[in-house]
């Protein structure tokens, strides 16, 4: 194991454990598991768990716990990483429509990218993106292994409202947006897939380790007809 474990103050009830300074495969998949050890271990206190890419915040009551315990508890289950089995991850599709008014940035993609919107188009829907880290607004995925090519600047003046669902490109990353919300993203299609459903017990529908694999939607019927069967189950379901 090369990372290192450190400990950084983040206020009187927040305690942030911090495993590198870089993004790479190896500290977030030490990331995930630590992370869920912690969860294994219900450790009383213990009230949320927010991990990045190379850290995890840990909320904390400090009325039931002391931050000197929770780091040498911490520290214990970090020794122990390498005995962790983690859950196999899911590889869940994500269909999109590229281009037209639920891509409005396809074709700067390609531009820029010296490509052909068909090319970018089956580039970024052959990939399988492994999720790093979830957040800037609940259920956004951050993913790894966008291919060097599409790498595209963000917009210089961001968004004030993108839809939910859109999918798109920022430097080297590429994600999807689940609710609307402002945003300085390149947008190349969007999923009519509900990723965040704030009313069911389990809001998101992956976790950090799991895998997105974007398939192509055809046209704007297949799209509505997917997102017209999401809000039949969605109501069929109150």
């Amino acid at each position: 194991m090369n990372t290192e474990l450190k400990f950084l103050s983040a206020g009187n009830q927040s305690l942030v454990t911090e495993l590198g300074n870089t993004i790479n495969n190896e500290i977030n998949q030490n990331i995930r598991a630590l992370t869920y050890s912690i969860e294994k271990n219900n450790i009383d206190g213990v009230i949320e768990l927010i991990p990045s890419y190379r850290s995890i915040m840990i909320n904390f009551d400090p009325l039931k716990l002391c931050i000197l315990d929770l780091k040498k508890t911490i520290s214990e289950l970090y020794l122990n990483l390498k005995s962790i089995d983690l859950p196999e991850p899911k590889t869940i599709e994500i269909p999109t429509l590229y281009g037209g008014k639920q891509g409005p940035d396809l074709e700067f993609v390609a531009k820029n990218s010296k490509l052909t919107v068909e090319e970018v188009i089956s580039i970024h829907s052959n990939n399988i993106y492994p999720i790093f880290m979830i957040g800037f607004t609940p259920g956004f995925p951050y993913l790894k292994g966008l291919d060097q090519r599409l790498s595209t600047p963000r917009l210089k003046t961001p968004r004030i409202s993108i839809p939910e669902g859109s999918v798109g490109i920022a430097e080297n990353q590429t994600g999807i947006y689940p609710i609307k919300s402002p945003g300085g993203w390149q947008i190349i299609g969007r999923t009519p897939i509900k990723l965040f459903s704030p009313n069911k017990l389990n809001p998101f529908i992956f976790n950090i380790g799991d895998n997105l694999k974007f398939t192509i939607l055809s046209n704007e019927k297949e799209f509505y007809e997917i997102e017209e069967k999401i809000n039949l189950s969605k109501e069929n379901s109150i």
